[in-house]
């Protein structure tokens, strides 16, 4: 199980900024071993109550928050990440178990008790929350990212790009799911995820760049979309 808090700042870039500013890190911190050309893909089935408690929370800017997912990096893997993560203003802590298949499976087809095989106390304490709170999968999320890491400070940069999603399939582990775009696709979400206090080497490469304070989730953009067309 893996258990990581840290401060995080969300910002929208466009194409233009985000290339200078990968450029420049590029110089000074290592790229996760994972970037391709294109970056990496990164696909997340987000839960949420019957009556949708956290979507709202996040549109009202409610203090503290919290979102249930599930996520894989490769559709055909083995197994998938069961996160909890939680913000409290700047601050998160993000907790994560990896399942296999079957157990992911039985996640997204409601069945919870599985977890209670788990000996991770973690394990008890989110098969609680989604029991209690009828927690539902609502949302496939997935883009392309590109991350930068410097062991400073737990410090991870990292840029978002292709921002698509689906409400009609939970198809988890499907290699061909379809999918349509939430985000302009000539912007950029830029995070900035650090412990402490932000190096000052990396704030001078951020301010060097056009950008813009961004609130919003992946997963509002996901259920906001799909709410617009209805009406």
């Amino acid at each position: 199980m893996r258990n990581v808090s840290r401060k995080e700042k969300k910002f929208l870039v466009d194409m233009a900024s985000a290339k200078q500013l990968e450029g420049l890190l590029s110089q000074v911190v290592p790229g996760d071993l994972h970037n391709g050309s294109h970056g990496y893909p990164v696909r997340s089935l987000y839960f949420d109550t019957l009556h949708d408690r956290d979507f709202a929370e996040k549109l009202f800017g409610t203090d503290p928050r919290r979102k249930v997912r599930l996520r894989v990096y490769d559709p055909t893997a083995d197994f998938a990440l069961l996160e909890l993560k939680q913000k409290q203003g700047e601050n998160q802590r993000k907790r994560s178990l990896p399942l296999m298949r079957a157990e992911a499976r039985r996640l997204i087809e409601g069945d919870f008790d599985g977890l209670l095989d788990r000996p991770e106390p973690f394990a008890a304490e989110i098969h609680a929350l989604m029991s209690i709170n009828g927690y539902r999968p609502k949302a496939i999320v997935e883009y392309d990212r590109t991350a930068f890491i410097a062991k400073e400070n737990k410090t991870r940069v990292t840029f978002d790009r292709n921002i698509r999603a689906t409400e009609l399939n939970q198809g988890l582990f499907d290699p061909k799911l379809p999918l349509y775009p939430v985000f302009d696709p000539f912007n950029v979400v830029l995070e900035v995820k650090f412990d402490g206090f932000l190096l000052s080497y990396i704030r001078s490469m951020l301010n060097m760049v056009d950008k813009s304070e961004l609130s919003v989730s992946k997963y509002c953009l996901a259920r906001s979309v799909r709410m617009a067309y209805q009406f």
